[in-house]
């Protein structure tokens, strides 16, 4: 259930000291990324946030002056008698105290500095815990359905976009994941979507050099702010929730949500380049089963997510105690994947939401504990610095190349060289112009520079070629078709009264998008005659009964799946092709093998053979015969073309990979597309049908849930409606409704397609 906060101004505040080093190789955090750059070591910082209620403890529950601190007090059970040593007084130091604030006070307090670090190359951990029902989710995520009441995430994914505009000498990429925790297995949250697909190997957490990997997760590229919005609303669709005593709507999973970002110098071909990442952690809460008296599946799913959070604050104790070496993070999926989240290098805030009623105390209590412990955590947050490989040798090489012409005019200048400084005769003209041309073909790699005229020359000559390719594409396409200026109103009118342009102006055939109309009428085509219309299935007469769906997909195939179809037989030709040459490339590496072991075997022989007989020194250099010395060499000429034909074989296995996903994605699009068809031309009663062709411009594939059930107000009328009462108080928040929009739609059609085939199994 969706919490409203009020605003309320805190100032807020972290004092940091360097204590001493909290990564070790033991595990205490995880390597950083190659050649980071070193920062300041600083406490992790704690908030709290406290959920409003009309029963606050306000006799036991103190808040401090600066917003910094809280006091507990407890009264003593008398029922312990006299000699009574129990503690009835606690007092907790934090980085702010959030009572009664609102979601923007919250973002700006909490996670903003941290995800404009993030641009920056510096990683970021924003993690809400707490007792379950004490507003976790609404922190972090916010209720999807108002704009104002969106959480850290989405206010997180806006402010990166936004800094990104800011920043045009950069190109940053943007990559989100979403990753659930549930009963101490891994989910991806984004594997609904239609490229994606579950996966058919269980997820893994693997280590390596750059930190924690999850094996198995699918990472999808953002390059605009609502597609980010459209992810995220697609993983939360498909979080695993229950109902208790405490939470109507109680999560049952932890969840991690991931933004990676790559930023490159746009001014600057420098080979280094910045990567950073921002974990967004969503806990799942505790739980006293006395009190939420959870029973079955929600029993079980309580006891996983209290053993998983009582790990967690093991490795939280471990990580405070600087004399520790060893840090328990494998003991649970929780810790293992936060393990360069949780004092490795990234600014690391934690938020711990809290109730502020007498009968919570006891929670409230152990999640202030909590808190304070992960203050005594330290981490040092660095630049992660990379350098791109593939750039670093073309500037290498770049550079070698403008070295050796720069070698070479400074020769000329000197006269070390013969430099011919008269002008160019035909011959020589003609030769600058034969190269030109085969380096535009790809016969030739480079053209040699001798002095200035000539460059000038190969600059002339390349203008010359271009010329004559366009003069030569405009003779074939005026061979082939019929060129009109569609500035010429006399050509256009004689057209259409033959019958090749209809009275909109529009040709019959394809236009080119430039300054002429390009197009071939069909023979089928006379003047004074409209063309035959092919009628699909559904304009046909319908059958009683369907076809088999192995009948239909021939049909589909042969007509409105005709082009994907198309290109999954090119793709999957190409990929049959690379694979036999993948073969007949390792047949011949193993050919070479073989006689490279043969040779070897020769060699020792040799060298077997001399050794008895004796050896032979001339001023101290060893004397070996004639046949010894061909098997020398030819051992060498066989390990080169092992190593050349290896390198085909990789190259090979490279382009394999790529092909392989493309046919995969060109097969999952045709039987996408083939069960849309299916279903709409066979599936939908035909009184639906006729209903939704009425005045309606819905594309092939999206049927609304509101088209069919009721033909009144659509999507876009109250979309209309929002934009009309909500953006002019919001204008940043049509991404946002955009994207809430889309994945509703979807949901709803998906639903909708299950319901038809239900109703006509009955």
């Amino acid at each position: 259930m969706a919490t409203v906060y009020t605003a309320s101004r805190l100032a807020v505040l972290v004092a940091c000291r360097a204590p001493s080093s909290c990564c070790s190789s033991s595990g205490r955090s995880t390597r950083v990324p190659l050649r980071a750059k070193m920062g300041t070591r600083k406490k992790v910082q704690a908030f709290v946030r406290v959920r409003p209620t009309d029963d606050f403890a306000h006799e036991m529950i103190k808040y401090g002056e600066d917003n910094k601190s809280i006091d507990i007090h407890l009264k003593k059970d008398t029922r312990r008698g006299v000699v009574n040593n129990q503690q009835t007084d606690w007092s907790f130091r934090l980085d702010g105290v959030l009572h009664d604030a609102s979601q923007d006070l919250v973002y700006e307090t909490v996670a903003k500095d941290a995800v404009s670090q993030a641009l920056d190359g510096y990683n970021g951990t924003i993690m809400c815990y707490g007792q379950t029902g004490a507003g976790k989710t609404y922190t972090m995520t916010g209720a999807t359905e108002n704009y104002k009441h969106r959480g850290i995430l989405p206010r997180a994914l806006q402010q990166v976009f936004r800094m990104i505009e800011e920043r045009p000498t950069h190109a940053i990429t943007v990559r989100v994941s979403y990753l659930e925790i549930y009963n101490e297995n891994l989910f991806d949250l984004l594997s609904t979507l239609p490229y994606v697909g579950p996966s058919v190997t269980p997820m893994t957490i693997v280590e390596n050099p750059q930190g924690i990997f999850i094996k198995g997760l699918s990472v999808h590229l953002t390059s605009q702010e609502e597609d980010a919005f459209s992810l995220l609303f697609e993983g939360e669709t498909n979080r695993i929730i229950a109902s208790h005593t405490m939470n109507k709507n109680s999560s049952r999973s932890h969840c991690i949500f991931t933004i990676y970002m790559e930023a490159h110098s746009r001014t600057l071909s420098d080979e280094k380049y910045i990567t950073s990442k921002i974990n967004l952690v969503d806990l799942a809460g505790s739980e006293r089963l006395s009190k939420t008296g959870s029973e079955g599946r929600v029993l079980k799913e309580a006891t996983y997510i209290n053993k998983s959070l009582s790990f967690l604050e093991q490795a939280i104790i471990a990580l405070g105690d600087q004399s520790r070496d060893h840090i328990p993070f494998r003991q649970s999926k929780l810790t293992h994947a936060l393990k360069d989240s949780l004092g490795g290098n990234c600014n690391m805030v934690l938020v711990t939401n809290i109730y502020g009623e007498a009968t919570q105390l006891d929670e409230t209590l152990s999640s202030l504990r909590f808190a304070s412990r992960m203050r005594l955590v330290t981490t040092e947050p660095a630049i992660n610095e990379k350098y791109d490989a593939e750039r670093m040798v073309k500037n290498l090489e770049k550079e070698l190349a403008l070295l050796k012409q720069e070698l070479a005019i400074h020769d000329s200048l000197s006269n070390r060289t013969l430099v011919n400084y008269d002008p160019m005769d035909e011959i020589q003209i003609a030769e600058i112009n034969s190269q030109v041309r085969r380096y535009l073909e790809g016969t030739l790699d480079e053209i040699d520079i001798i002095n200035l005229r000539q460059i000038q020359e190969v600059f002339n000559q390349f203008r010359v070629v271009l010329s004559q390719q366009e003069q030569e594409v405009e003779s074939a396409l005026r061979r082939k078709y019929t060129l009109i200026d569609k500035n010429d109103f006399a050509a256009i009118s004689a057209v259409q009264k033959v019958g090749l342009m209809d009275v909109e102006g529009n040709l019959v055939g394809e236009p080119d998008g430039q300054s002429f109309g390009l197009g071939v009428a069909p023979f089928s085509v006379k003047p004074g005659k409209k063309p035959k219309i092919k009628k699909t299935p559904k304009d046909q007469f319908r059958p009683s009964t369907p076809p088999s769906r192995t009948v239909a997909f021939e049909e589909f195939k042969n007509e409105r799946g005709s082009e994907i179809n198309r290109i999954f037989k090119e793709n999957k030709s190409i990929l049959n092709e690379r694979k036999k040459r993948a073969s007949e490339t390792t047949q011949r590496i193993n050919a070479i093998k073989q006689e490279i072991d043969e040779t070897k075997d020769a060699l020792n022989f040799q060298k077997s053979l001399r050794e008895k007989q004796g050896e032979y020194e001339n001023k101290g250099l060893m004397i070996i015969d004639e046949e010894e010395f061909l098997l020398i060499l030819k051992l060498k000429d066989l390990k080169k073309q092992y190593r050349n034909e290896y390198q085909e074989l990789r190259d090979l296995r490279a382009e394999i990979q790529y092909c392989q996903r493309l046919v995969d994605q060109c097969r999952h699009r045709l039987l996408m597309e083939f069960d849309i068809w299916y279903n709409e031309s066979f599936m939908i009663p035909e009184d639906i049908q006729v209903a939704l062709k009425l005045g309606s411009s819905i594309r092939p594939g999206l049927v609304p849930i509101s088209r069919i059930v009721c033909l009144g107000e659509d999507d876009q009328d109250r979309f209309s409606h929002l934009q009309q009462t909500v953006l002019p108080e919001g204008p940043d928040s049509i991404t946002f409704y955009n994207a809430k929009v889309k994945t509703d739609q979807k949901h709803n059609y998906m639903k909708t397609m299950v319901g038809l085939q239900q109703s006509h199994r009955k």
